[in-house]
């Protein structure tokens, strides 16, 4: 297969990386000279290398998208209507109009747009699919997901849409609900117009999930908690591992009591997150079906990012339900 990747920023390297070991015939195209460079070190024929990447579009079959999310819906919307399948980094666009607008273009096209979601491909998350699905949990009361840690904050958009937006997505994914309802707190600490601090309680259906996002906590913190009612299990996608703790409260004569069960520790396993997706959107390519996660997908989450900054500014709850509608 023929793919042209556009954005060769540090996501865009890692990119580079995959697909060039996934064997495909990959053109690349970034503004700057020195990242062109790069991809011409990792071993791009320079020919291929492009500095505009309307060049290489009669000779590819999908593009690849990481870039500013700004320019996501210019450019996938160009790739698209050029007859190009598109895998689209998270966010799916800087808005909800613009991604209900790269959804009607991708319908008008009638191509493949794959958005890039990559907690779904975690090993983690294949464990915590099992265990939920097994029934040892029992009802769901309540998630918890932190994303967070001491680092240089991205200058496109806020953390929100960067970095909390991965838990927006998975607690839909692994809970099979989508979101109903938003109550979030989201702070511009450093004054740049963009959020850097992110607190959101998201209510799918009947189970809340309060998920942490930000850049001034010390460390690096990938994880995630699910309760169940007979059991609960702490995930932590840095290092790849499950504790599921069997706890739950028992009532007797004297009141609740509070008994900790056995704890049984799982080591996750298995590809790479990101070549995984990557060679799932080929595969979707060549065989003509449904991505793995679809744009309404993408919207959905791009819905409630957009649903947790105006819960932010009003001070209170604001449902998704007929979100677009100024009230």
């Amino acid at each position: 297969m023929k793919v042209l990747l556009i954005g060769l920023g540090r996501w865009g390297e890692k990119h580079l990386r995959v697909l060039t070991e996934l064997g495909v015939q990959l053109w690349a195209a970034d503004l700057s000279e020195e990242r062109r460079a790069l991809a011409v070190r990792a071993g791009l024929a320079p020919s291929r290398v492009l500095a505009d990447h309307r060049a290489a579009l009669p000779e590819v079959d999908a593009v690849d998208l990481v870039t500013p999310a700004g320019t996501h819906l210019p450019l996938a919307a160009e790739c698209l209507r050029a007859g190009k399948d598109c895998f689209v980094e998270k966010p799916l666009a800087l808005t909800v109009a613009e991604g209900h607008a790269l959804v009607e273009i991708q319908r008008s096209a009638g191509r493949i747009l794959q958005v890039g979601h990559i907690f779904r491909f975690h090993p983690v998350t294949d464990v915590l699919r099992q265990w939920l699905a097994g029934g040892a949990a029992g009802a769901v009361r309540y998630c918890t997901g932190r994303f967070a840690g001491f680092k240089r904050p991205r200058a496109d958009v806020g953390v929100t849409m960067t970095d909390a937006v991965h838990y927006f997505d998975l607690f839909a994914y692994l809970l099979g609900r989508a979101p109903t309802a938003v109550t979030a707190t989201l702070r511009d600490h450093l004054g740049r117009g963009l959020d850097d601090c992110s607190f959101s309680a998201v209510e799918y259906g009947p189970v809340p999930a309060f998920i942490e996002a930000g850049y001034f906590a010390p460390g690096t913190h990938r994880d995630c908690v699910i309760v169940g009612e007979r059991a609960t299990a702490a995930a932590d996608f840095g290092v790849s591992e499950v504790r599921v703790h069997a706890n739950r409260h028992v009532l007797t004569p004297e009141g609740w009591q509070a008994p900790e069960g056995a704890v049984e520790t799982i080591k996750a396993s298995g590809p790479e997150p990101l070549r995984r997706e990557l060679e799932l959107f080929l595969d979707t390519v060549m065989r003509r079906e449904t991505p793995a996660v679809d744009a309404q997908a993408g919207l959905l989450a791009l819905r409630v990012v957009e649903a947790a900054r105006r819960s932010s500014e009003l001070g209170r709850r604001v449902a998704l339900a007929g979100l677009g509608d100024r009230d």
